[in-house]
């Protein structure tokens, strides 16, 4: 019984290429290249550091879609929240999605780490530009901002946590980026 096998080679993908220019005799053509990023190796100095990297690299995914659904809502309900003149019903649209929130996320918010909250207040940071107390302020008001920045502070964090992505967050800034390039 004879074997038919049909062969076929690839096909050249001319999308990515753009006009070139001829210099010399020889032809130059541009081609667009996706960014490349390039960290340091990471040297463990023993097995408990390497452990504890990836713990954090767990971390940071358990938090990472909190953050960008964080920033998604604030750019979706601020326009709404700043076109209401009044103070009532812009409470109750925070209430409205408060409520939201907390039905939808208030069981997995339970069972997170003290750590894990103060990665997730870095994140909204990054994501949103705005420190979480700056959030809960605009939003919510002086007096509930001041609130959580003291039940924050009793359990050693800061809703004031700038997020530093060359300097202290370094790390948490290399994590985020691997997971944005779909290597994490």
């Amino acid at each position: 019984m004879p074997f038919i096998f049909e062969l076929k080679s690839q096909e050249r993908d001319t999308s990515d290429f753009t006009l070139g220019f001829i210099e010399g005799g020889d032809t130059i053509i541009y081609k667009n290249l996706n960014e490349i990023w390039v960290f340091p190796r990471k040297d463990f100095k023993n097995r408990r550091q390497e452990k504890r990297y990836s713990r954090y690299i767990n971390k940071v995914k358990k938090v990472y879609p909190l953050a960008v659904e964080a920033r998604k809502l604030l750019e979706k309900y601020e326009p709404e929240y700043s076109a209401l003149v009044e103070q009532r019903d812009r409470r109750r649209l925070m209430k409205k999605l408060e409520k939201e929130l907390l039905a939808e996320h208030k069981e997995k918010l339970k069972k997170w780490s003290i750590s894990d909250g103060k990665i997730l207040i870095k994140l909204i940071d990054r994501e949103t530009k705005r420190t979480s107390y700056s959030l809960i302020k605009d939003f919510r008001g002086d007096v509930s901002a001041v609130f959580w920045q003291g039940i924050a502070r009793i359990f050693k964090n800061n809703l004031k946590t700038e997020y530093d992505p060359t300097g202290e967050d370094r790390v948490l800034e290399e994590i985020v980026t691997l997971i944005e390039m779909g290597y994490l």
